[in-house]
């Protein structure tokens, strides 16, 4: 097990202080050799590389690159810092690890002062690269001296990486809550906690329909699809779902929204009304109510046919939705924003002004098609987008998922930032600045793909009543993730029960315990 695992190891693992306790000042009477890397899959090379760097000293110290300075591929490291340093420490000839918070080792060869520093010799193919030279530079300074392992030792996992990614799916999640000092009975003990709370979302309701048909064939004289029409199924979606989420998990819940004056309308409000959500809808007779209609023949979507109005509403339909914001009693607002008229850059920053002080701000942006920002929501404790659309929002196609999201935390001014990146999972930023701590990732807990659409719906709804019970941004991710991935599971956009994500949370543990 992970956390066993964790017990009988950690003590190895040091930061530089407390390194430099352990082994004393350079020189030293027991010799230190350090290697430097970033050890993302470790693999027979390694292994060599280390073997031969202990066989020249009294002591091995494993350096290894922090999460956030790995700019290799867009979404590496496959394998967090704290498993990667776990992962080391389980090696006999290592004797101790470190994680470096600095970008390449010179601050801890200047500040540890090894009596030899070990590269592979790839790194002497072409003559000694500039990075490489100013690390001999450093440790010559000193009286040190650098060792380069012999020639048939290949120092590298990123051709075996782009073969196949590494599958660590549990031993990250064990990892990442053993270090946060969580286990299971913690994400159990939070879900009990959300009856009592009161949720106010505002947003643009949707009615996602699917109109099953059969193939018939073309026109003959024109390049025409002909089908025949078999049934329609209608869904509540957008922000009216994320309502739904909220009340199905045991939370009070209020939706203000824009409806159409029309048939629509009362299916919105009849369905909401069944599932236990208060919708304090604003009728606007010149739009209609948001419609989505799928055209499917043979399980392929062949169409979508969109009935909706972009236009912003009136100044005073905002007035109404703000006024609804400020007289609210709520523990948590959120902003679900789909860009179909309620949010735009006139009414935003009105809505925002109209939150009560002291309440947990949530936004969610699903705007990466039309123009939408998720940084116009400044300032909120949760915003959740996916990686699309924090791509569009900073206009950056090319950096990593580290970087990338960095920047939009910095760019949102937000407390917590959980970036959605599909079939991957998610990763969570805690802090804008480049702290080793400040992310971690969470892979999908997804066994069978059914029907994706809704995920960051209930990952929205279940990470909001998560934050606002525990306070915890690893036990809402957690939590968000699994209600994400039982909506996978189901097919179409419906609420996701309690009992659904406890019964998924007993399956992941059992896993994670090698039981059946």
């Amino acid at each position: 097990m992970i956390s066993s695992l964790t017990e009988q190891y950690r003590h190895k693992i040091k930061t530089i202080d407390e390194l430099l306790e352990a082994v004393g000042a350079y020189p030293r009477s027991r010799k230190v050799i350090m290697c430097h890397g970033v050890f993302d899959v470790v693999h027979p090379g390694h292994l060599r590389h280390l073997i031969y760097a202990k066989s020249k000293a009294d002591i091995l110290v494993a350096s290894l690159t922090a999460d956030t300075h790995i700019t290799k591929g867009t979404y590496r490291p496959h394998v967090p810092q704290d498993l990667r340093a776990l992962n080391l420490a389980a090696f006999e000839a290592v004797d101790y690890v470190v994680i470096d918070p600095n970008d390449k080792p010179i601050e801890n060869l200047r500040r540890l002062q090894p009596d030899f520093f070990a590269k592979g010799y790839e790194y002497t193919a072409g003559g000694l690269p500039p990075k490489t030279q100013e690390e001999l530079d450093v440790v010559s300074a000193y009286g040190g001296e650098v060792i380069f392992t012999p020639g048939d030792i290949v120092y590298s996992s990123s051709r075996l990486i782009e073969m196949e990614p590494p599958n660590l799916h549990t031993e990250k999640l064990l990892t990442l809550m053993d270090m946060s000092g969580i286990g299971f009975d913690d994400l159990r003990a939070a879900m009990d906690k959300f009856p009592g709370k009161r949720v106010h979302v505002v947003g643009d309701t949707i009615v996602d329909s699917f109109t099953q048909c059969a193939m018939i064939g073309g026109q003959t004289k024109t390049p025409t699809m002909s089908v025949l029409f078999q049934e329609r199924t209608d869904f509540i979606g957008g922000a009216a779902v994320v309502a739904e989420h909220i009340r199905a998990a045991g939370a009070e819940v209020v939706l203000s929204t824009v409806l159409g004056e029309d048939p629509l309308k009362a299916f919105v409000l009849d369905g909401l009304r069944k599932s236990g959500v208060d919708c304090r809808a604003i009728v606007d007779p010149t739009r209609p109510t948001i419609n989505k209609n799928a055209i499917v023949a043979g399980g392929y979507r062949l169409l979508k046919v969109d009935t909706l109005d972009n236009r912003s509403i009136s100044d005073e339909i905002q007035h109404k939705l703000a006024k609804s914001i400020s007289q609210t009693p709520a523990d948590a607002v959120v902003f679900s924003d789909f860009r179909h008229g309620m949010f735009n850059r006139r009414t935003i920053p009105g809505l925002i002004a109209a939150i009560p002080a002291n309440v947990f701000k949530v936004a969610d942006s699903q705007v990466a098609s039309r123009w939408g920002n998720i940084t116009e929501f400044k300032g909120f404790d949760l915003i959740t987008p996916n990686e699309r659309e924090a791509r569009f929002a900073l206009a950056d196609q090319d950096s990593g998922v580290r970087p990338l999201a960095s920047q939009l935390f910095q760019a949102a001014d937000c407390r917590l930032l959980i970036l959605k990146l599909g079939d991957r999972g998610v990763l969570t930023c805690l802090s804008g600045t480049q702290a080793m701590d400040s992310f971690f990732s969470i892979d999908s807990f997804v066994d069978r793909v059914v029907d994706a659409v809704g995920a960051g719906d209930a990952l929205l709804a279940y990470s909001t009543l998560s934050m606002l019970a525990t306070n915890n941004p690893v036990i809402a991710t957690i939590i968000g993730s699994i209600a994400a991935a039982v909506e996978c599971e189901a097919d179409g956009n419906v609420p996701v029960r309690p009992v659904d994500v406890l019964a998924k949370i007993d399956a992941v543990e059992a896993h994670a315990k090698y039981e059946s």
